[in-house]
């Protein structure tokens, strides 16, 4: 696995723990990046012209557009670190067939993440505590 910053890596995760964090997802390359290559691939891809918080790509790919996680992070309540640990697992369910297009897929997925990230040692994301 290839983890990839292109952003400066203050207050980031370690490489190591990105690894971890996709362990079970062998043959990623992960890559932190800026608002700009955010939005760019997120046009390019997706046809939506803002940042995102993670692109999955059918190569293996997983994006996570830094700025966009750290002010989720702080809405959300959540530490940096927990929240990218959760868009690790999402975006690499993602790459596993997962999606949340409807009601039950969302359910399902969310499921699927918080046991992963209770493994982990996160607690479950959609809960505010």
């Amino acid at each position: 696995m290839t983890v990839q910053f292109a952003v400066p890596r203050r207050g980031l995760p370690s490489a190591a723990s990105f690894r971890r964090w996709a362990r079970g997802f062998p043959g990623l390359t992960l890559r932190v990046v800026g608002a700009r290559e955010g939005r760019l691939l997120n046009k390019k891809y997706r046809g939506r012209d803002r940042a995102t918080n993670v692109l999955s790509f059918a190569t293996g790919d997983i994006v996570l557009c830094d700025p966009v996680v750290r002010r989720e992070s702080k809405a959300q309540g959540k530490t940096l670190r927990a929240h990218y640990a959760h868009l690790v697992v999402h975006g690499a369910l993602h790459l596993r067939g997962h999606d949340h297009r409807t009601r039950a897929q969302a359910r399902k997925m969310e499921r699927q993440e918080v046991r992963i990230l209770r493994r982990l040692g996160f607690a479950d994301p959609y809960t505010l505590e």
